[in-house]
């Protein structure tokens, strides 16, 4: 299946917030409660408002279309947000439905984010899946960790940076 990779724009912002709210059943489902989800399938109206505004921003906010023009995935980077941060260039989020897995997508996300640059991102520290997908694509854990918040059932969360290659 082809996948088409797009900035994604404040009207795509339903769309997203459905794909992100599956994504994360699939994902998440063996670490956070029944109850997790179903207040994040119940807060989708206001998520969606939410996400609208912050589709309107320049940074990497793309989105991945397969051939019936359905979201199936989703990738967003900017600036480090962690005032320690290690790279100027922070990874917030890649999420791909579970039949996309190992067709390359979550990749090309990735590189339509952020390329080869140096960056750093946060990933659940119980979720080898991902973090294998990082580590094949330079990131190293740098030993900092720290809890999500209580809405996230204060799941932990391990700091993953790539620094520049030479």
């Amino acid at each position: 299946m082809d996948y088409h990779i797009r900035q994604a724009t404040p009207e795509d912002a339903e769309a997203v917030v459905r794909m992100h709210t599956l994504a994360h059943e699939e994902c998440y489902g063996r670490q956070l409660s029944p109850e997790f989800f179903q207040a994040r399938r119940a807060s989708i109206p206001v998520r969606v408002e939410q996400r609208r505004q912050f589709l309107a921003a320049t940074d990497p906010r793309l989105i991945a279309l397969d051939d019936s023009n359905e979201v199936v995935g989703l990738a967003d980077a900017g600036p480090g947000l962690d005032a320690d941060g290690p790279e100027q260039l922070e990874v917030y989020a890649i999420y791909i439905l579970r039949r996309t897995y190992g067709s390359g997508l979550g990749a090309a996300l990735l590189h339509a984010a952020v390329g080869d640059s140096p960056a750093y991102l946060w990933v659940l520290e119980d979720n080898p899946r991902a973090r294998a997908f990082y580590l094949k694509h330079g990131f190293r854990p740098d030993g900092e960790r720290k809890l999500l918040p209580p809405e996230w059932e204060e799941l932990p969360v391990i700091r993953m940076v790539r620094p520049v290659r030479t």
